[in-house]
C-alpha cells in the first residue's frame, strides 16, 4: 500500500530541528535525512551533538486537529518503550531524549519487515512469525499499572474500568469524529453501536487489561534477515490496555493469522492463550471494525484520498458485514 503524505506530519529544517532539541534538552543535532515512511509523525534521522545516531519523532503542530485518541500518544510512545524495556526479551529502541512534542530514540538494527518481505525465503518469515508470536505474548504479560482499560494518554478521556466500558467509548469517540469529519461510514452511527452492544457479554470476558500494540503490522517491525531475527517493535502510539485478541488485527496485514499459523504457534509456545471459539471471532471482528473505523475517518483530518481511501471504505464495509453475523 502506498504511503500517503498526512497534514499532521510538520517538515522541519535543520536548524528548526536543532533549536526545538536544543531549546528543550540542551542536546542539538544535524539532520541526515527526513524518513517518509510514517503516517503520522514527521521522523528524522540525526547526529546528536554526542555523536550518537538517533531517529527525531515530531508530534503535529497543536493547531492540527487528530482524533481523540490521537492526544497525547507521543508520552504514550515513550512510557511503552520504557516499560517494554523494563521487560526483558521485548526488544526495542532506546528513548534517549524527549520533550513536549518530540521523542528522540536510538536506531536499531536491521530494516522494517515490509522492506525486506520481498527477498525473504518462505521458511524465513515462518521463523520471524513465530518469533512475532513469542515477542507478542511476553508483552501481553505486561498489565495495567492502574487497572484500567483503554488508552493511556489522560488527555483522550478514554479509560474505564472494565473492557466493554473503555471499548464502548473508544467507538463512541470515533462515530463523535465521524459526524465532525462527515464521514461516510457505510451505514448509520446507530447500526455500529448495535454492533457493539451486541457484543457486550462477549467485551465482559475479558478482565485483565494487557498491553496491546495494535498497530504491528511489518513496517512497525525491524528484522535481521541474515539471523533471522526481530530486532525490534516501533511505534506503540497506538498502545491501549485491552484484550489480547485485538492484536491479531494488525498481525493480519503481515500474514495468515488462523489457529494453525506461524504467528499463533509462537504466541502459545511462550505461553499466549488464544482459544479459537465463537467468543474470540466475535471480538476479533469487533477490533477489526473498530480499525477501520479509525481508517476511514482519519481520511478527514489528514486528507487521504484515492486508493487509499478506497481501501479503507472496502475494509470497512467488510468488517460491518462479518459483525452483522454475530447479531
Amino acid at each position: 500500500m502506498r504511503i500517503m503524505e498526512s497534514r499532521t506530519k510538520r517538515h522541519l529544517t535543520t536548524d528548526q530541528l536543532d533549536a526545538m532539541l536544543r531549546d528543550a534538552t540542551g542536546i542539538g543535532c544535524q539532520v541526515e535525512t527526513e524518513l517518509t515512511d510514517g503516517w503520522y509523525n514527521a521522523a528524522y534521522r540525526v547526529v546528536l551533538d554526542d555523536g550518537r545516531a538517533a531517529v527525531v519523532k515530531v508530534a503535529p503542530p497543536a493547531d492540527v486537529p487528530v482524533l481523540r485518541y490521537e492526544r497525547g500518544i507521543m508520552a504514550t510512545e515513550a512510557a511503552i518503550y520504557r516499560l517494554a524495556g523494563a521487560y526483558g526479551g521485548i526488544p526495542g529502541p532506546e528513548v534517549l531524549l524527549e520533550g513536549p512534542d518530540f521523542l528522540v530514540t536510538s536506531l536499531l538494527p536491521g530494516v522494517p519487515w515490509d522492506k525486506a518481505a520481498g527477498e525473504l525465503a518462505p521458511e524465513t518469515e515462518s521463523a520471524l512469525r513465530r518469533e512475532l508470536g513469542r515477542v507478542t505474548a511476553r508483552l501481553h504479560t505486561i498489565d495495567s499499572p492502574d487497572g484500567r482499560f483503554g488508552y493511556p494518554a489522560p488527555e483522550s478521556g478514554l479509560s474505564a474500568p472494565d473492557w466493554r466500558t473503555a471499548f464502548s467509548a473508544m467507538v463512541e469517540a470515533l462515530l463523535d469524529e465521524a459526524a465532525h469529519w462527515k464521514s461516510d461510514l457505510g451505514t448509520s452511527p446507530d447500526e455500529i453501536r448495535g454492533l457493539v452492544d451486541a457484543g457486550s457479554d462477549v467485551l465482559k470476558e475479558v478482565t485483565e487489561p494487557r498491553l496491546i500494540h495494535f498497530d504491528l503490522w511489518p513496517g512497525n517491525i525491524f528484522v535481521d534477515p541474515e539471523q533471522p531475527r526481530i530486532t525490534g517493535l516501533i511505534d506503540h502510539e497506538r498502545a491501549f490496555w485491552g484484550d489480547p485478541v485485538a492484536e491479531l488485527v494488525s498481525f493480519a496485514f503481515g500474514g495468515d493469522i488462523g489457529e494453525d499459523s506461524d504467528v499463533v504457534a509462537g504466541y502459545r509456545q511462550a505461553g499466549g492463550r488464544l482459544d479459537f471459539d465463537r467468543s474470540f471471532h466475535h471480538r476479533l471482528a469487533l477490533y477489526h471494525l473498530y480499525l477501520a473505523l479509525i481508517l476511514v475517518i482519519e481520511c478527514g483530518p489528514r486528507g487521504y484520498q484515492g486508493e487509499h481511501k478506497e481501501f479503507t471504505d472496502s475494509y470497512l464495509a467488510t468488517w460491518l458485514a462479518e459483525c452483522r453475523t454475530f447479531r
